[in-house]
């Protein structure tokens, strides 16, 4: 019988998530914020549901370096040197390299869970036991796993992920980006696609020798740091400025020759934007998702409504809107046009500088 490896947990939290904005910012970004009302952050949650398989040594954390305070506050459980900081956001692959060959510096012969810190599971009994399926099936095996969740909807927002098969451990035959809604109806026709979730599974020397034949320049980069001294963090700045920005499925899962996924549904939900967060709240008897105290409304119906606590509200005539208070931006828009975030963003950002971004 072949020895366990030892599993490590790798949590990407260096996200600003702006689609989340006004209530997401660059000083407080959607990981650190309890947007479901649970009394927990969803970076807190992520950790809690990964540490019933793991343990809080095994943990590593890799952010912004702005955001390390907020890392060690709420999750005390992890020292200092858990978290890895990274000096500018690159996208995921930079992000996994650099929790990849930080392991294999302190843990060659072991496994990473990657996840990302801002989904939501519904069902975290089912979800632990794909986990397991996916760690026990790496442990002798140098495939590159990712979990792909059922899907229920034609969802425009989401990745997808191509099985070969109906096993609940398939080769994958392809990746998509997220698809027109055309293509997200006929790929829920086929049966063969699965919502990408973002999670990934496999050896840690699997994902170093798949870098290192995919993305042999960013391997180049990060192969010869010495992880753990005191040149560690000048050669990951010199390394971030000259990397590409590029997502680990584009630069290695679509390459790959070795990659599966386990399908499962597990009440899963990346929760990325106002809409899936609409989807996913209570909601009163007009269809607003909205709080439970201070918020009056009238001949208002298919709403999602945020505001600070204590504050109250009086909205009327509203059919299918996104109405966001916070201390110092209110945004009102329909639901139908949340992709335009970015641009009220970005316009405010011209106009009135950082402050508000």
């Amino acid at each position: 019988m072949a020895e366990k490896r030892e599993v490590f947990c790798v949590i990407m939290a260096g996200g600003v998530g702006t689609r989340f904005w006004p209530k997401s910012r660059k000083s407080m970004p959607k990981q650190f914020l309890d947007i479901l009302g649970t009394g927990k952050s969803f970076i807190r949650m992520t950790y809690e549901r990964f540490a019933a398989t793991i343990p809080a040594q095994n943990f590593i954390v890799v952010t912004n370096h702005n955001y390390k305070q907020l890392v060690m506050e709420h999750l005390p459980e992890l020292s200092e040197q858990q978290i890895l900081c990274e000096p500018i956001g690159r996208n995921t692959a930079p992000c996994i390299s650099y929790a990849a060959y930080t392991l294999s510096a302190k843990c060659p012969n072991s496994i990473m869970v990657v996840t990302p810190s801002d989904h939501y599971v519904a069902n975290e009994q089912e979800f632990g036991r794909i986990l397991n399926n996916c760690i026990e099936a790496v442990n002798t095996d140098r495939r590159l796993m990712t979990i792909g969740i059922n899907p229920t909807r034609p969802e425009t927002g989401y990745g997808y992920i191509q099985k070969s098969s109906n096993e609940p451990i398939s080769p994958v035959k392809c990746f998509t980006e997220k698809p027109n809604l055309e293509v997200a109806q006929a790929f829920i026709r086929s049966g063969e696609f699965l919502w990408n979730s973002g999670i990934f599974i496999w050896q840690t020397q699997a994902i170093i020798d798949a870098i290192k034949e995919h993305l042999p320049d960013m391997h180049a980069l990060f192969e010869p740091i010495a992880y753990g001294t005191e040149s560690e963090e000048r050669a990951i700045i010199d390394a971030f400025s000259q990397c590409r920005a590029i997502s680990i499925d584009y630069g290695v899962m679509e390459k790959a020759d070795n990659v599966f996924v386990h399908s499962g549904d597990f009440g899963w939900s990346d929760i990325g934007t106002w809409g899936s967060l609409y989807q996913q709240s209570r909601k009163d008897k007009y269809a607003n998702a909205k709080p439970k105290e201070g918020c009056y409304t009238y001949d208002t119906r298919g709403s999602i409504i945020s505001l600070p606590e204590g504050k109250v509200a009086i909205i009327s005539g509203l059919r299918d809107y996104i109405i966001v208070d916070t201390d110092d931006v209110l945004m009102i828009c329909p639901r139908t046009e949340e992709q335009n975030i970015k641009k009220y963003i970005d316009e405010v950002k011209f106009n009135q500088g950082d402050k508000f971004s």
